[in-house]
């Protein structure tokens, strides 16, 4: 009988791959023996998490893309498509936030960066677009294939502070279930549109945030860990399950969905 959840072979193009949570988990699809194509901006980080992708698996291979930039989206895509002749999967993990899109404690909604608050819009939404529209060909043309995007629990809560992530990633589950419905309707069922919606995990971007130097937690970290019942951050390992059920044919029925991975920040009022 068939392995549902064998991901064996399968092409995965991995944006945002050299970052905490997506790049993590790329390296876990490589052991778990999918091809992965590495995208990122930096070369220099790309070959760091080529030759750690290579211990285990050396199916993979990196390309510097960004994904606001069409031309070099499709530049990789043709590459790609050049190395293995299919794609299967895309991962859409580039994002990320800026200062000025943040309203800080001691700052009002009136002192938003707009500039900053755009593109961080544009980063996390555009580029899962834009990147969607590229490779999203290929699975028009091969009649099958999967998106994996990530969310985030500002998506739909109002969560203090990140008002321009908040947007963005409200715009990604939005988008995420319009481009389900967009190619069930159009191509067929055979291509799925699926996020991953993160709770909160420890990373460079958000450590000051949430812990002190000394390890414990800031005001803001208590809170989070006061809402979240299993009384933890999480690790980058609690993603990997969730991102091989949705890059494998276990999946095949399910499109559409925002699947929190948060330890049950999103189903508790905090009382």
């Amino acid at each position: 009988m068939k392995n549902l959840f064998d991901i064996t072979g399968k092409v995965i193009v991995v944006s945002g791959s050299t970052g905490v949570l997506a790049g993590a988990t790329a390296q876990y699809l490589a052991r778990q023996g999918a091809k992965i194509a590495f995208l990122g901006r930096h070369r220099e980080k790309l070959d760091a998490a080529l030759k750690e992708a290579s211990k285990t698996n050396d199916g993979c291979s990196a390309y510097v893309c960004d994904v606001l930039d069409a031309g070099s989206l499709r530049r990789a895509n043709d590459a790609i498509l050049a190395k293995y002749g299919k794609i299967d999967v895309l991962v859409n993990g580039a994002g990320g936030n800026m200062p000025g899109a943040v309203i800080p404690p001691d700052k009002s909604f009136f002192d938003l960066d707009f500039s900053q608050w755009q593109q961080v819009l544009n980063l996390n939404l555009g580029g899962t677009v834009m990147s969607s529209i590229v490779f999203g060909r290929v699975f028009e043309a091969q009649k099958y294939g999967a998106i994996v995007n990530f969310s985030s629990m500002s998506a739909t809560q109002a969560l203090t502070r990140v008002l321009g992530y908040s947007n963005a990633k409200a715009g990604v589950d939005n988008f995420t279930r319009w481009l389900a419905t967009e190619f069930a309707k159009k191509i067929g069922d055979k291509i799925r549109v699926n996020a991953i919606a993160p709770g909160f995990f420890i990373s460079e971007q958000n450590r000051a945030l949430l812990t002190n130097p000394d390890g414990s937690l800031t005001e803001r970290g208590s809170q989070v860990i006061a809402k979240t019942p299993f009384g933890r951050f999480g690790e980058a390992e609690d993603i990997f399950g969730t991102m091989h059920f949705l890059c494998s044919d276990a999946s095949a029925f399910l499109t559409g969905a925002i699947i929190p991975v948060d330890g049950g920040f999103s189903c508790f009022c905090g009382v």
